[in-house]
């Protein structure tokens, strides 16, 4: 008998993401005093949304985990249930993970290192792509190096 290696399924990574989705909705929805039905949902978003009405069978699917809504439909969304619509559509670790990296920034690095990233964003693709490999080289070998010691 012979195993064979899986693939990652994108499919199911999607199916997770919209379950995802759909648990932090139920969680806002309830946390603002409202009861987690589809008929609920589609007559307050109605009532915020200035776009094309939504259908019940639409906000059924965000309830369910069977899709997620456009980014301006997460906007109503997130100012009437009071959530950030980037935790809303991520969740609170990726939210967490994006201000980690951006904080490293805002806390003031080296000049040159701010000089040495524009300069790399000035390069064409091709000698980007090129910089990024001998950048990814050498952080393995440091990696390496530090493990050996």
């Amino acid at each position: 008998m012979t195993t064979q290696a899986t693939e990652p399924d994108i499919n199911s990574s999607s199916k997770n993401e919209k379950l995802e989705f759909s648990e932090r909705l139920h969680n806002a929805m309830e946390a603002s005093g409202y009861a987690c039905r589809p008929g609920i949902l589609e007559r307050e978003f109605n009532a915020r949304y200035w776009g094309k009405p939504v259908t019940f069978q639409a906000v059924s699917r965000w309830l369910r985990g069977q899709s997620i809504p456009a980014q301006d439909k997460l906007q109503v969304l997130s100012e009437w249930l009071n959530v950030e619509p980037q935790t809303l559509r991520f969740g609170d670790k990726a939210v967490s993970r994006i201000r980690e990296n951006r904080s490293r920034w805002e806390k003031g690095e080296p000049a040159h290192e701010r000089a040495t990233i524009d300069a790399y964003l000035s390069l064409p693709l091709e000698q980007r792509k090129i910089a990024r490999e001998v950048i990814m080289a050498l952080s393995k070998l440091h990696k390496f190096e530090s493990n050996v010691r």
